[in-house]
């Protein structure tokens, strides 16, 4: 009779131990719809709000530490829904919010390794938003603060947890700007430029101006131009970097198809009969200094590159006169008139378009 009611007693010990562990998730589950309701009110104070959530995690770790209950996934789902909260919540303690969210990705991955039928599937989502707004929160202090470094780290660290959200990649790439981290910038802006934007051709324009004037690397800003000009067939400015960059290349058969090309299209854009004056005359140039290589004993050969020199500058001159009469504040055109004007010994033309660059705006 002894026995019997020894067992009894071991058994009804062990339902309640079991009972007291299933209570922990229930209290968890109590304090998280408590939480809830007084997430949104601004008048609690922030040190209750985060009691309230270290609370209600201390019974869901209690859960997911039992032997009866630590297999449960809504155990799990609530420590992480209490960590990814405080991490969001703690906006002053920026050590404990890394801390705590790193509580909470554990978590998560627990859970969905136990929740075979999908039960935490809302528990998860709020917990994977809560992450991505903790690190938004450190994202955007660290801006205010002007710490625009760690800025950049934090709103890298966003594209990494959630790929889609578009704004985080241009913000980082602006971030990585301010910082000079202009390989960085230009990676950032590629991803965000691939979601095709409103804002995409801008973007291209930033990752060309980035690569040619900041990282001096011309090939790859005109890589970048030729996958916008696919991309922008109507906008020229993109196929105006690649025409340049042939003509200062030299590639003269090159750098001229693709200007007939745009002045094909446009033949009253002042900047493209520039840029078909500049294909003769950077030859002009490039003639100058080969001249200036011989022997000036050798007659022949100087009349010769005389002849060619003069040659080229005239073929550079009308165009360069026509960008001047489509636009008068085409300053790069009036400024190589004034060369040649200057190389003919044209004195009345060249005191002219002196007075015209002198008319020009400072800026």
């Amino acid at each position: 009779m002894m026995n019997k009611t020894l067992l009894t007693i071991l058994l009804a010990g062990s339902a309640s131990i079991a009972f007291a562990q299933k209570s922990e998730i229930t209290q968890a589950k109590n304090a998280w719809n408590l939480f809830q309701i007084s997430a949104g009110n601004n008048s609690v104070a922030l040190d209750k709000k985060l009691n309230d959530l270290k609370a209600g995690l201390q019974h869901a770790e209690a859960a997911t530490v039992h032997e009866k209950t630590k297999t449960a996934p809504d155990a799990w789902s609530h420590k992480a829904l209490f960590a990814s909260a405080i991490a969001v919540v703690d906006t002053v303690n920026l050590q404990n919010s890394e801390s705590f969210q790193k509580v909470a990705e554990e978590a998560l991955a627990k859970t969905k390794e136990l929740d075979t039928k999908n039960a935490e599937k809302e528990a998860i989502a709020t917990a994977e938003v809560n992450i991505q707004n903790a690190v938004k929160v450190r994202a955007y202090t660290a801006y205010n603060k002007k710490d625009y470094k760690n800025a950049q780290k934090y709103f890298e660290q966003i594209t990494a947890i959630n790929p889609k959200d578009t704004a985080m990649f241009k913000n980082a790439a602006v971030m990585a700007s301010l910082v000079q981290d202009y390989p960085a910038a230009i990676a950032n802006y590629k991803k965000y430029a691939a979601f095709n934007t409103a804002d995409a051709k801008e973007t291209y324009s930033e990752m060309v101006n980035l690569s040619m004037n900041h990282l001096k690397d011309t090939a790859a800003a005109v890589a970048i131009a030729k996958e916008a000009a696919a991309k922008f067939p109507t906008d020229d400015y993109f196929v105006q970097v690649e025409t340049q960059y042939y003509i200062n290349k030299g590639d003269i058969a090159k750098s001229e198809e693709m200007i007939d090309k745009l002045l094909a299209k446009n033949p009253n854009n002042s900047m493209y009969q520039y840029l078909k004056g500049d294909v003769y005359y950077k030859q002009a140039l490039a003639a100058q200094a080969a001249k200036n290589k011989i022997d000036i004993k050798k007659t022949k050969e100087i009349a010769a590159a005389d002849k060619k020199l003069v040659g080229l500058i005239d073929q550079a001159l009308p165009y360069y006169k026509k960008a001047a009469e489509l636009d008068p504040k085409n300053r790069a055109a009036l400024e190589s008139l004034q060369q040649i004007y200057g190389f003919k010994n044209d004195n009345a033309n060249y005191e002219a378009i002196k007075k015209q660059i002198a008319a020009l705006p400072a800026n």
